[in-house]
């Protein structure tokens, strides 16, 4: 009886040690879940992606301005030279004529009253419209645009419609002369009486210009 219940205990043990050897070995993966059985991924840094709207750079142009000019000066270089006239003695004529008349105050009556343009009844503004229809041009003009006819603004735009201006704009725009040659021009435009100190100003303008990249 005792061989008997030896010998079921050696053939057990035989078919556990057998089923044992004949199973897979863990692998690499399942020993490291079963040594961490909550493993923690950790969270990478959260990146936003900006889309930025690239502005392109504003080239930069070269252009005469007027150092130690008051505000009107200023504005009224850069609108000539806005229109295409890039001379320096065709601009620095302009502008004498323009200071000779009203010394770039738009809302100067003949006489040198300051007043709106209705209060004044001719010879007003930049270049001293005086005869019936240019100064009741300047009025017509300014209501076409919804100017006010006493402004800076509105004159010089008023002064590029002019039959006058327009009979001499190609030749200020053509470079080369002297102030002496562009004078000359600039007297069928203004239709002046009285020369004055119109030359001397004009050369003062050309010491003042200086080309600037902007």
């Amino acid at each position: 009886m005792l061989r008997n219940l030896t010998n079921v205990t050696v053939a057990l043990l035989g078919a556990v040690a057998t089923s044992a050897a004949t199973l897979p070995a863990p692998s690499m993966a399942t020993t490291s879940a079963l040594q961490a059985p909550f493993a923690i991924v950790p969270e990478g840094p959260t990146q936003e992606t900006e889309t930025k709207e690239v502005v392109p750079e504003k080239p930069k142009v070269k252009r005469l301005v007027c150092k130690g000019c008051n505000t009107n000066e200023s504005r009224t270089l850069e609108f000539l030279q806005k229109r295409g006239i890039t001379d320096k003695n065709a601009l620095a004529t302009i502008m004498g004529n323009i200071r000779q008349e009203s010394t770039f105050t738009p809302n100067i009556c003949e006489g040198g009253a300051r007043t709106s343009y209705p209060n004044c009844g001719g010879g007003y503004g930049l270049i001293q419209w005086t005869n019936a229809p240019r100064f009741y041009g300047l009025g017509r003009h300014a209501a076409r645009i919804g100017a006010n006819p006493s402004s800076l603004d509105a004159q010089l735009d008023y002064m590029l419609h002019e039959g006058d201006w327009k009979m001499i704009e190609r030749y200020m725009k053509t470079p080369g002369g002297s102030i002496t040659h562009y004078m000359r021009l600039a007297s069928k435009w203004i239709r002046w009486g009285h020369h004055g100190a119109r030359t001397d100003f004009a050369y003062g303008y050309v010491n003042k210009m200086v080309l600037t990249e902007v």
